[in-house]
């Protein structure tokens, strides 16, 4: 199967402080020289850089361990020794830093701008060289100080996926599709189950000024919070998401628990996934008996809750579409003025919102989401 890499584990470790220097003066008409060790140099930091060129974590499985330089020993005539070099570690946006021991979150990289850095281990300070331990009673000190050692951690780099809306579904349910019509994404497309292996992100554009993005994750199956499936190994990358869109597949008898086993396989993986605002597309409703099978299905999820939007549509043969782009939009702009309350959210010509705006793209992110390295 394809590898989609959004984590790896890797080894750290900041530069060790150089050794301070004991030297003395000899010169051949000064005898009483005295010392004139130097210090040693700091250690490298190990620092974390935001990238936002970058997709996936691949550069980290095939490189896992960094090291900072250590810094150089002191000399003679007072000269210190020169600071390790840093090791900075690039990541996309939406990765997190934990512990690979104990999983405490260290850092959350979702709000940093692009080369926005975080440093995670100082590296160890030099030690003193005899320079500093001459006393009145002591003209000739003959010891100097050790550099600090470095710090070493063992971390796990997950990244989550930053899209505005993520999709939904079991297996076959037409969420490739609605991306590529969609986006400028081209997921592959097949009349068989389980034709997305990886995550797709594919970019709506809305108008001259806003862009939102939109994450096609792969088909969860029953059980998937048990470990069966692909689909809940992927449910991280919708975590960040401003809305989910609910996906299911009118054509196919199981239409009709479909939503609830949905709803429970997010409850099991944990989150506030089932806070999200969410909108329902009862999809194929041009196959027939779908029609009837998704009226009911509206009727009862409606029945349950009154406050999510059910549309019933075709991707296919582009039915109700425009209600469906229309709902997504006004759903991504919602969360933004929740985020924002008492502001006036009259948007000016030209102007993004500040929810959209940290979700800027570059054209690099209208192609499928290249996962498969």
């Amino acid at each position: 199967m394809i590898q989609f890499a959004d984590e790896a584990t890797i080894r750290v470790s900041s530069g060790k402080g150089g050794n301070g220097c004991v030297s003395f003066r000899r010169e051949k008409y000064i005898p009483d020289g005295g010392p004139n060790g130097g210090d040693g140099g700091r250690g490298g930091d190990v620092i974390f850089c935001v990238k936002r060129n970058l997709r996936t974590l691949a550069h980290l499985r095939f490189h896992q361990i960094y090291k900072a330089k250590n810094g150089q020993d002191g000399m003679g005539w007072n000269r210190f020794g020169k600071d390790g070099e840093d090791v900075v570690i690039p990541v996309p946006p939406g990765s997190t830093i934990k512990d690979a021991v104990t999983g405490e979150v260290i850092h959350d990289f979702t709000e940093e701008n692009e080369n926005e850095e975080f440093l995670f281990l100082k590296g160890g300070n030099g030690g003193w060289g005899n320079v500093h331990f001459k006393s009145s009673t002591n003209q000739a000190p003959k010891i100097a100080n050790k550099g600090i050692p470095g710090q070493e951690r063992e971390l796990c780099i997950e990244l989550s996926i930053m899209a505005d809306v993520g999709l939904v579904g079991f297996p076959n349910a037409g969420k490739s599709s609605l991306l590529d019509l969609f986006t400028n994404a081209r997921p592959k497309i097949a009349p068989y189950p389980f034709t997305t292996k990886v995550p797709n992100l594919g970019v709506l554009h809305v108008d001259q000024d806003t862009d939102l993005i939109i994450a096609d994750i792969p088909g969860i199956i029953e059980g998937a919070s048990d470990g069966a499936g692909l689909g809940i190994r992927f449910l991280k990358h919708i975590s960040r998401t401003a809305g989910l869109l609910f996906m299911i597949d009118c054509s196919d008898e199981s239409c009709f628990t479909a939503y609830d086993s949905l709803l429970h396989e997010l409850d099991a993986f944990g989150g506030d996934l089932l806070s999200k605002p969410r909108i329902v597309l009862c999809n194929k409703i041009d196959v027939e008996g779908a029609k009837e099978r998704a009226d009911a299905v509206a009727k009862a999820i409606k029945e349950k809750e009154p406050s999510t939007r059910v549309i019933e549509t075709s991707v296919l043969e582009h039915i109700h579409i425009r209600e469906v782009r229309e709902s997504i939009v006004n759903l991504v702009r919602e969360m933004e003025r929740l985020r924002t309350p008492g502001k006036n959210h009259a948007q000016k010509p030209g102007e993004k919102s500040a929810f959209l705006a940290s979700r800027s793209v570059d054209d690099s992110m209208e192609e499928q989401f290249p996962g498969s390295q």
